[in-house]
């Protein structure tokens, strides 16, 4: 439940982002720019609440990786759903980033509790 919570609010920060840089800049950088400045957020928030553990500058420089799947998953679905099928590009990283939320969920853990002992 903590992970679905702390997602909605890094979703509400970075789409805010996106549509604030989108008056800016392309589609596709105001996505990349919006998804790197939430990521630190969800950090901390999803080490405070989600896997209750301590954040360590290893755990933080780890946690981007752990992003990886979710940026090119969500990447594709902005390209594909925008560039490809020609919808709008205001929704299209809320629908993109709904299939990378279980592969981003598995791989964080994995970084976040590495180390931690049983939890």
């Amino acid at each position: 439940m903590a992970f679905a919570l702390v997602g909605v609010v890094n979703t509400g920060v970075y789409y805010g982002l996106y549509l604030l840089f989108l008056n800016a800049l392309p589609y596709l950088a105001a996505h990349v720019l919006a998804f790197a400045l939430s990521m630190t957020g969800s950090f901390f928030l999803n080490a405070r609440f989600t896997y209750r553990t301590r954040p360590t500058w290893r755990k933080f420089l780890l946690f981007p990786l752990t992003n990886a799947t979710n940026f090119l998953l969500t990447t594709a679905g902005v390209y594909v759903i925008v560039g490809v099928l020609h919808a709008g590009n205001r929704f299209a990283p809320l629908l993109a980033s709904g299939a990378a939320i279980p592969v981003t969920f598995l791989v964080s853990r994995m970084i976040m509790l590495r180390g931690s002992g049983p939890g």
